[in-house]
């Protein structure tokens, strides 16, 4: 599905393919690309055949390409929408940035495109008439903005799960550990190499960027340098938590094994005492000997008992 905003007569005028021809600023959504779309958009405006082979195909690296009448800058970004925040959500964003004209490509529905639709809407002078670079730092920063949230999300899981791990360890923390853990890098695979597009972008002289926007992607490379920090911080806060995770079980085989070794050095010299007087000797069988067999059973774990407080051990 292809959406059109124009830039005519100083108005945002909005439609479908039927805005092509008219003049002015173009920004082209294409929702669900289809190889006819995209052959038809290629023919138009001079789109590379490699760039729209890439458009065409999820999972791409996300990177900035020179071409010679555009530039092809493929941005990614996540969103979290359920109610576990592992289970991310991909937005693979394709841009083709000419002169006076922007094509965006994309899978997925994304909040923040609509946003910006809405504030072009609402301000067309304060958009589209900046030129259409400004409009793609625009989409470049809301989809960068919307990782923010999902981080936050996995900062307050962490933290509620290092207090959970410290007051009562169980086995099922240790995989949502790995679970936070994989899906953290996952993020951090993605995010990383938009700092440097976001740099290329932020340079200047770079063609189809004026001065004045670069400044802007300055700020959006900024945001993703703080992404990238968090996520740091992220990873960091999971080896607390294993760590902690693997302390608290430790110290609680430890303290169980403290306990079984008390209850086996209570019971062995009962073991001894019942053995040795139940020998068939005659002279073991005297009531001298019974009272002190008797004494020594019931005296001698009460001894270990108060040896033990004595020295701490329980």
């Amino acid at each position: 599905m292809i959406q059109v905003v124009v830039m005519n007569g100083g108005k945002a005028l909005f439609g479908g393919e039927d805005l092509l021809g008219l003049p002015g600023a173009k920004w082209i959504d294409v929702l669900h690309p289809t190889e006819e779309e995209m052959k038809r958009l290629g023919e138009r405006y001079g789109l590379h055949k490699l760039a729209i082979e890439d458009a065409l195909h999820v999972d791409q690296r996300p990177k900035l390409e020179e071409y010679p009448n555009h530039q092809f800058i493929v941005l990614q970004g996540f969103t979290s929408q359920a109610h576990d925040v592992c289970e991310l959500t991909l937005h693979e964003h394709h841009f083709f940035l000419g002169p006076d004209w922007l094509i965006s490509v994309h899978e997925l529905p994304f909040e923040g495109l609509e946003q910006v639709r809405q504030r072009v809407r609402d301000e067309p002078q304060a958009t589209m008439e900046r030129g259409v670079d400004f409009l793609l730092y625009l989409l470049a920063d809301a989809l960068v903005d919307r990782n923010f949230p999902v981080l936050d999300r996995f900062n307050d899981e962490l933290e509620d799960l290092e207090s959970a791990v410290f007051e009562n360890p169980q086995p099922e923390q240790l995989q949502r550990i790995f679970e936070l853990k994989r899906s953290l890098v996952s993020l951090r695979r993605v995010l990383s190499p938009q700092r440097d597009v976001m740099g290329f972008l932020a340079r200047r002289g770079i063609h189809n960027i004026q001065e004045r926007t670069a400044l802007y992607f300055r700020d959006v490379y900024d945001h993703l340098v703080r992404l990238y920090e968090q996520i740091d911080a992220g990873r960091d806060l999971v080896g607390n938590v294993m760590d902690g995770y693997l302390s608290m079980m430790a110290n609680r085989t430890s303290e169980i094994s403290k306990q079984l070794t008390i209850i086996a050095t209570i019971f062995l010299p009962l073991s001894f005492i019942t053995g040795f007087f139940g020998q068939n000797f005659e002279v073991l069988s005297r009531r001298e000997f019974l009272w002190v067999m008797l004494v020594s059973v019931f005296g001698l774990p009460i001894a270990l008992l108060f040896w033990f407080k004595r020295n701490r051990w329980i």
